[in-house]
């Protein structure tokens, strides 16, 4: 299941970094965090970061094991996550739009084992649109929390 959502931010690339990469504020910021724990902290850089995160998804408390496989400070980087026999791979990328920039988040679930498959192919459209929602709502409090200070 692959989505993709974005959000217009009137602010700068570097601005906009600053704060997608602060993931210890996270759950100041992202009204469906409840909870970042930091396992391993990289130095210097983001490429290495992992992290616990606790959000509620769907209604219920889920947490999972993230952590960046690439990253390109100022433009995108990349998060890994492995649960529930499935591979998940999300995204946030800036894009310069003239004076604001474009932030776009991806996410891509790749179910590995034949139970998982056989839940996503059965239930697979109903989550699609929910996940889309999610996505569409981490950017919008995130352009808020740019944009107003909030």
């Amino acid at each position: 299941m692959k989505v993709k959502a974005d959000v217009l931010i009137n602010a700068s690339a570097e601005a906009i970094w600053q704060v997608i990469t602060d993931i210890d504020q996270a759950a100041e910021r992202i009204s469906a965090i409840e909870k970042v724990e930091v396992l391993e902290r990289p130095v210097p850089g983001l490429l290495g970061l992992k992290w616990r995160e606790t959000r509620t998804m769907f209604g219920k408390e889920a947490t999972e094991v993230m952590w960046v496989t690439e990253a390109e400070d100022n433009v995108y980087y990349q998060t890994r996550a492995e649960s529930h026999g499935a591979i998940y791979i999300s995204s946030m990328r800036i894009e310069t739009a003239g004076d604001a920039s474009r932030l776009v988040m991806e996410f891509d679930g790749e179910p590995q084992r034949m139970g998982a498959r056989i839940m996503a192919a059965l239930t697979g459209f109903i989550f699609k649109g929910a996940t889309v929602k999610a996505i569409q709502q981490d950017l919008e409090d995130i352009k808020q929390f740019i944009e107003n200070g909030k």
